[in-house]
């Protein structure tokens, strides 16, 4: 580099000014290359439409129909003809239900608790927090159902208790779409919302138990109970195993509650012909208990003089243990011992409000329904895990949902399926 003493400017050697004027060249025509290069591909291109426009037009008679048609699909996937439409053996959706939902001038907040059971605050939680898991690719045959849709048609479904078909019309979906979205929509929450249905711990755990003693119970920490979700007769199983004590067919859910009706615990799938206790016996809960891992709280001494380190309540439809006290019952009772049965009784009603509030809002699990027994152990858990959301939340329960018009017009309470024991008998 010449004239470079330390004091001046650099200049440049005639031979560096030589190779930098080659190298810009070199630039120039290589970026005038790949100009040239984009707008050949691009008339290529619009060439290759053209000419495939032109064979479906030119097209003389019906011997080569079928040439056409396929021309004619070769054009539109090329994107020459941009579909409006879905293709013409796809089915227009329309919105229906899923439309005035979504219309925030429409959808009111009584409609949301008309349809779905709840604020349309707490659906756009629940559906916000499950869209991350559940987008769909768009495809080459038309855009997919939108995450928040689907989350509607099962809350839907699940808070009306209608059929497929009907909820089809509703919500304008093929019977493909809707068992896909039932079955995403409960893969989503039971990932997402899972620890809704867990033993309570620190604080809310002393609220708990604060709330039994009051009623007259120290050191307790729930309610047990058993309800039956009435289905169809089966198909793929022996039926007779699932043909309860009121010959229906069913399958039974244990389920655990606190005061506040909040669901603890929850164990179903087992045949309705099946005893409480067969049901108890078979749970996680008897496992952790029987181990000594369930109830870990300091022992308390009751009035009896009996130690324990906690215990829930059950009916007499469960054998007295440790863990389970249930009611002395029978005739010619002591005073204290019928005074201790009404306190149980109240404490225990807990859950059959629970049950009310579950049942009536998720009405699919109220009414006899066809199902899956494979998927029906995760809807029902699902269910259980909106009701402590609801709850959580605050939204009120309209009692109006426990009564029911029967086909002679009569009023009349619902069916919770609840069946009170005969005996201590194993299924």
């Amino acid at each position: 580099m010449d004239g470079c003493d330390g004091n001046g400017p650099a200049v440049l050697s005639t031979t560096e000014k030589t190779v930098v004027a080659a190298a810009a060249v070199a630039i120039v025509r290589r970026f005038q290359i790949e100009s040239a290069a984009g707008r050949m591909k691009a008339a290529l291109s619009r060439q290759r439409q053209r000419l495939l426009l032109q064979r479906v037009l030119d097209a003389p008679n019906c011997i080569i129909t079928s040439q056409a048609v396929v021309q004619l699909c070769a054009a539109i996937g090329c994107g020459l003809l941009p579909r409006a439409t879905p293709r013409w053996w796809m089915r227009r959706r329309a919105g229906r239900t899923w439309e005035d939902l979504r219309v925030c001038d429409d959808a009111t907040e009584d409609y949301f608790w008309e349809k779905l059971h709840m604020s349309r605050r707490v659906f756009m939680e629940i559906s916000e927090a499950c869209t991350p898991h559940m987008q769909r690719p768009v495809t080459f045959y038309r855009e997919p159902l939108q995450p928040e849709q689907i989350v509607a048609y099962a809350l839907y479904r699940w808070a009306t208790g209608e059929s497929y078909d009907n909820s089809t019309s509703s919500f304008d979906m093929g019977r493909t779409s809707e068992v896909r979205a039932m079955r995403d929509v409960t893969a989503t929450i039971l990932r997402v919302y899972g620890e809704k249905i867990s033993w309570p711990t620190g604080v809310r755990k002393q609220v708990v138990l604060r709330a039994f003693l009051d009623k007259g119970f120290p050191n307790c920490h729930d309610a047990v109970e058993c309800t039956h979700i009435y289905v169809d007769k089966p198909a793929s199983a022996p039926s007779e195993n699932y043909f309860d004590r009121k010959h229906r067919f069913s399958v039974i859910a244990q389920v655990v509650v606190d005061l506040n009706l909040h669901v603890l615990d929850v164990f179903v799938g087992y045949p309705g012909s099946c005893h409480d206790i067969r049901v108890i016996q078979l749970s996680s809960m008897s496992r952790s208990a029987e181990e000594g891992l369930l109830f870990r709280w300091p022992p308390v001494t009751l009035p009896g003089g009996v130690t324990t380190n906690g215990y829930i309540l059950g009916d007499n439809g469960y054998p007295p243990s440790e863990w389970v006290v249930v009611p002395y019952e029978g005739i010619n009772q002591h005073p204290d011992e019928e005074r201790f049965d009404t306190k149980q009784k109240v404490a225990r009603g807990a859950v059959e409000r629970a049950f009310g509030r579950l049942k009536g809002m998720w009405r699919l699990f109220l009414r006899t329904h066809k199902t899956n027994f494979e998927s029906l152990p995760q809807q029902f858990t699902i269910v259980c895990i909106l009701h402590n959301i609801l709850l959580d939340a605050g939204i009120e329960f309209d009692k109006n949902l426990l009564w029911e018009v029967d086909a002679n017009g009569v009023r009349r309470r619902v069916d919770l399926g609840i069946h009170r024991p005969r005996s201590q008998c194993p299924c």
